[in-house]
C-alpha cells in the first residue's frame, strides 16, 4: 500500500484492528467529488480514513468513549511524560491503573488518555476490547520493538477543525450535504469493541439510519453473505475488494473479501 496516502504526513496515532487505511485510495476519488461538505464518521475507529481524506470539517463519533477521550486530549496538544516501555509487568500495571480510572469515573482525564494510548500500542494486535464490567481486558502483546510517540502536538491544529463525540450513531445531528463514511465492526463473532458490543440488529439499524440521509454515503464491511444481502436490498451499489487480514485466530493471513457500498454518489 502506498504510504503517501496521508498527504500531510500524519498517520493514525493508534494501532486499530480492522482499520481501513488500505481503502483510502478507493474512497478518496469519491470524497473529492463532495469535499466541500462535512465528513461524518459515525463509527470513526482509529481515524485511518479521516486522516487520509483530510476534510476541512468533520464530525467524528464513536461509541467507545475512551477512544474519543484520547482524541480530545490529542486535540488539546497531548504530551506524555510517564515511562512507556514494551514491558509485560508495566503493561499489566498500567492496565490495572486504567481500569481503576474507569471504575472511579475518571475515564475522561488526561491520565486515562495517556494510558489508553500505551495500552493500545503495547497490547495484543492493537485490539480494543472491554468486558461487561467495562474493563479493558486485552492481554500483553508480542512486539519486539515499539516506537512510542510522546508528543502529539503535530496533530493539534488539524484536530481543531474536527468535532469529536461519543454517542449512539442515531443521535448524531446531520446536515443534508454531509458525506457519511460508515465502517461498522465486521459481521463476525468478535464484537466486544465496547462493553455492549455491536450486534446484527445494530448492523440493520445502521443501514436503516443511513437510508434516511439525503446526501452521499459510503459503507464498508466484510463481505459476509448476509451483509451483502442487507446492503443490496437497501439499494446500495456494491464493489468488492480483497482486504488484508489484520487478525486471524487460525493463522490464515489470506485476503478476505470486503464490500464498499455507496449510495447517493
Amino acid at each position: 500500500m502506498n504510504n503517501n496516502i496521508y498527504r500531510n504526513g500524519l498517520k493514525p496515532p493508534l494501532k486499530w484492528a480492522g482499520g481501513k487505511r488500505w481503502l483510502v485510495p478507493y474512497i478518496l476519488p469519491i470524497w473529492e467529488q463532495h469535499a466541500k461538505g462535512r465528513l461524518v464518521e459515525p463509527l470513526c475507529g482509529g481515524l485511518a480514513v479521516t486522516l487520509g481524506l483530510l476534510p476541512q470539517g468533520a464530525l467524528l463519533n464513536d461509541i467507545n468513549r475512551h477512544l474519543i477521550n484520547y482524541f480530545r486530549w490529542v486535540r488539546k496538544g497531548l504530551t506524555i511524560k510517564r515511562p512507556l516501555k514494551n514491558d509485560k509487568e508495566l503493561y499489566y500495571h498500567y492496565r490495572s491503573n486504567f481500569n481503576d480510572l474507569i471504575k472511579g469515573k475518571k475515564g475522561h482525564t488526561k491520565k486515562a488518555a495517556e494510558l489508553f494510548y500505551y495500552l493500545n500500542r503495547t497490547g495484543y494486535n492493537g485490539l480494543c476490547r472491554f468486558n461487561q464490567k467495562d474493563e479493558f481486558n486485552v492481554p500483553f502483546g508480542s512486539y519486539k520493538n515499539i516506537n512510542y510517540v510522546t508528543d502529539f502536538t503535530p496533530y493539534k491544529a488539524l484536530f481543531q477543525q474536527w468535532e469529536f463525540s461519543s454517542v449512539d450513531f442515531e443521535k448524531l445531528q446531520l446536515q443534508e450535504d454531509d458525506f457519511i463514511y460508515a465502517d461498522p465492526p465486521y459481521d463476525v463473532e468478535f464484537t466486544s469493541y465496547s462493553k455492549d458490543g455491536f450486534t446484527w440488529e445494530d448492523q440493520v439499524r445502521l443501514v436503516k439510519w443511513l437510508l434516511k440521509h439525503p446526501g452521499p454515503v459510503v459503507l464498508s464491511n466484510q463481505a459476509t453473505e448476509r451483509i451483502v444481502e442487507l446492503y443490496a436490498d437497501a439499494g446500495f451499489k456494491i464493489a468488492y475488494y480483497d482486504a488484508p487480514r489484520r487478525i486471524s485466530c487460525n493463522g490464515d493471513r489470506s485476503p478476505a473479501k470486503e464490500v464498499l457500498a455507496t449510495r447517493g454518489i
